[in-house]
């Protein structure tokens, strides 16, 4: 039995990946971003141990989602899940000045890696849309560049890319995945979605606790449980360590040595 924390598990892949997980009666801990959207996602997954409460576009709230985890002892897997889509028409700022979307999808992850006790395996949710990343890395806040939510959610899912990577090459006892789920009818996806909505989650909960040879790989990309090869500038490890600088200046959090 393996212990599991999914962020962004009150809906969508999140929680469908928790309904997998429990099923095979692994302990999974949920996270949503309210008490309300709490006692969904317990009530969707109720035999789910029990569900962490904290908005990722704060980041006191991630650091205190850090925490949480952290107080209910160390676990086996981490699935960086929680994400906003790329609908957004105008920049929304959080309290720190941030996009929406960038303070969630990129730098909550970075955050809550940064912060968590190294569990043995992570896995980050990307995107196809992740090759139309800016590899420049210039302007993460968006405080130069004309607004552009499509954009945004792009350099995100680069982001996340950058950041497995990273964190295989840099915490090599850990294994560090990037997966796309493809483009799946849910609430983010929208109804016109094409992908296999039932194949959405099953990578990455298969590469949280499988024992297949091929789950137990680290630094790579994947979708539906096959290797998939990246945008190659996400492997380069001047433009992951750029990116975990850029992190790190932004949140005051330095990225931890093994």
């Amino acid at each position: 039995m393996a212990r599991v924390f999914i962020t962004g598990s009150a809906d969508g892949l999140g929680r469908m990946a928790a309904q997998l997980l429990v099923e095979e009666e692994h302990e999974v801990v949920l996270h949503a971003r309210n008490k309300q959207r709490g006692k969904e996602a317990l009530a969707a997954v109720p035999n789910a141990q029990t569900v962490i409460i904290g908005d990722l576009s704060s980041k006191a709230e991630t650091i205190q989602v850090a925490e949480q985890v952290n107080q209910l002892g160390t676990f086996d897997a981490v699935i960086h899940n929680a994400a906003v889509g790329y609908r957004e028409p105008r920049r929304i700022a959080t309290v720190e000045g941030f996009p929406h979307v960038f303070a969630v999808n990129s730098l909550a992850p970075y955050i809550l890696t940064c912060l968590i006790q190294k569990p043995e395996r992570l896995v980050y949710l990307s995107s196809s849309l992740h090759q139309s990343g800016d590899v420049s890395l210039k302007d993460l806040t968006w405080s130069n560049r004309p607004w552009n939510g499509f954009n945004a959610y792009a350099d995100s899912k680069l982001h996340n890319a950058l950041l497995a990577f990273a964190v295989a090459r840099k915490w090599p006892d850990v294994l560090s995945n990037a997966v796309e789920p493809g483009w799946v009818a849910t609430k983010m996806g929208g109804s016109g979605a094409p992908d296999s909505l039932e194949e959405g989650p099953i990578t990455q909960a298969w590469l949280t606790v499988s024992n297949d040879p091929a789950a137990l790989v680290s630094g790579k990309y994947f979708y539906h449980q096959k290797l998939r090869a990246p945008l190659p500038a996400a492997k380069d490890e001047q433009i992951q360590e750029r990116f975990l600088e850029e992190c790190a200046r932004l949140t005051g959090i330095a990225f931890p040595m093994p």
